[in-house]
């Protein structure tokens, strides 16, 4: 890979998180970024770290700026549709790696939190957001007029096919998740903020659950429920319900054990 497009793909992924955190975190609101992690439960807390995540996305900025500038004499050759190509490809891949690691591996944050689907939005989001604009500037590296040459654009046509089959396996590993786990005994429950105790219990009496263990505030709670009454508690402000399907995804998989 040459080093302007390395450099490009560093300000696309930037790109990706700044469009990420302006419209999701401050002008959609739909989640912040620590926002499923317990503890961090005030609105300065939350905005706090929201302000330390775009300032590493500037770090990120300034890392592939200053690789822009270094090759800036190689980019006189480079046609204006593979630095646009570049670019749509790294802030693609943010939005993978967001959604990997941040909504189903640490699971600090979903698309939409409050949603009784959020897994089906961290789909919608990735496919339309990720996926898409990595084959759209996938294709415009390899497009005619670009100024890279038979040899970069083959390159990039290599490099495609991967991403497009780890974008599949990765749908396909989060559908997989989907299913319940046998021989699981108790449901865990992330209540959303803003549920008292006693909200969170009445929650649970409603669906003739019993409580096991809970975490001092009461937004994590393990309980013995019927399985039949997992999804009403979204309905009484649950945000994740182990083994209730579509809605947790991987938390599905959670073991119920404190």
């Amino acid at each position: 890979m040459q080093p302007w497009m390395r450099s490009a793909l560093i300000v696309g992924f930037a790109m990706g998180g700044f469009f990420d955190g302006i419209l999701l975190h401050q002008i959609l609101q739909w989640h912040h970024l620590l926002s499923l992690v317990p503890g961090v439960d005030t609105l300065r807390a939350q905005v706090l770290w929201d302000g330390l995540f775009h300032a590493a996305m500037y770090g990120v900025a300034v890392v592939g700026m200053w690789g822009l500038w270094r090759a800036r004499n190689r980019l006189s050759g480079v046609g204006v549709r593979a630095l646009a190509g570049a670019l749509l490809v790294g802030s693609g891949l943010w939005h993978g790696v967001d959604a990997v690691l941040s909504h189903w591996l640490l699971g600090i944050h979903r698309i939409r939190v409050d949603s009784p689907d959020p897994l089906l939005w961290d789909l919608l989001w990735l496919v339309v957001f990720g996926l898409l604009p990595i084959a759209a500037g996938w294709r415009l590296m390899r497009g005619p007029g670009t100024g890279t040459g038979t040899r970069t654009g083959t390159g990039v046509g290599r490099a495609g096919l991967p991403l497009v089959l780890a974008g599949l396996l990765t749908a396909g590993l989060a559908g997989w998740s989907l299913r319940a786990p046998t021989g699981q005994d108790f449901t865990t429950i992330v209540f959303a903020p803003g549920i008292d105790a006693a909200q969170a219990v009445a929650a649970v009496r409603s669906a003739d659950g019993r409580i096991v263990w809970s975490d001092p505030r009461m937004t994590v709670i393990v309980v013995d429920i019927p399985a039949g009454e997992r999804m009403e508690l979204y309905r009484r402000g649950a945000l994740l319900v182990s083994g209730s399907g579509v809605p947790s995804g991987c938390f599905n998989w959670s073991d119920g054990v404190a």
